[in-house]
């Protein structure tokens, strides 16, 4: 029985962890799709993907009827990628599935076929969860890849994207650098952050 993607909550990275964990090299990158795909005549129901997928994105049918009862689940589910956004941002990383090792910046965001926002932080950077705001309210039912990369305070990426204040807010369209937020908002500055981020998402979709 074949493996299923959730491509509406799936991120679709080439650093997919199906890649990594599968033994039989099941999953693999659809150039010309630009997506995951996968050759489920290699599969051996062995389930590696399915624990290995932080978001839960992937699913093992070992029969017709886990197969059927799947992908009728995928159907009605009505999430999309940004209701997935618990962390908040310029806080500690509450879910690890969105912090990203700096040695994953090239293919995770440079790399990604997405729109992509990265938050750059290090622990002096780093305010109280109850005045932070939730990243899913910052990006309300946008398609982005959103990850979190802590930074040391002479990092290289801080001198190459010149950013003066951390935690700071990146955007990436195509493997550029497009614009960036810098500093810390707390949550009685929301709407100033949020009309901010309006105005960039509106350029880079248009």
């Amino acid at each position: 029985m074949p493996v299923l993607i959730n491509f509406k909550i799936c991120d679709n990275s080439k650093d997919c962890s199906g890649f990594e964990v599968c033994p039989v090299g099941v999953f693999y990158w659809d150039e010309k799709k630009k997506r995951i795909a996968v050759d489920n005549e290699k599969c051996i129901n062995c389930g590696k993907c399915e624990v290995a997928c932080p978001v839960g994105a992937i699913r093992v049918a070992r029969t017709k009827g886990e197969y059927k009862k799947i992908k009728e689940e995928i159907k009605k589910d009505l999430r999309k990628i940004s209701d997935l956004f618990v962390d908040r941002y310029g806080a500690e990383p509450i879910d690890p599935a969105f912090l990203i090792p700096k040695s994953k910046f090239q293919v995770q965001i440079i790399e990604s076929v997405q729109l992509a926002v990265v938050e750059l932080f290090n622990e002096d950077s780093i305010e109280c969860l109850l005045h932070s705001i939730p990243v899913k309210e910052l990006f309300p039912n946008q398609n982005i890849k959103y990850g979190k990369i802590k930074v040391s305070l002479n990092d290289s990426l801080l001198r190459k994207y010149r950013v003066k204040k951390l935690p700071s807010l990146l955007f990436f369209k195509d493997g550029k650098l497009k614009d960036k937020i810098e500093g810390y908002y707390s949550s009685k500055k929301k709407d100033l952050l949020i009309r901010k981020i309006k105005r960039i998402m509106k350029f880079l979709k248009s």
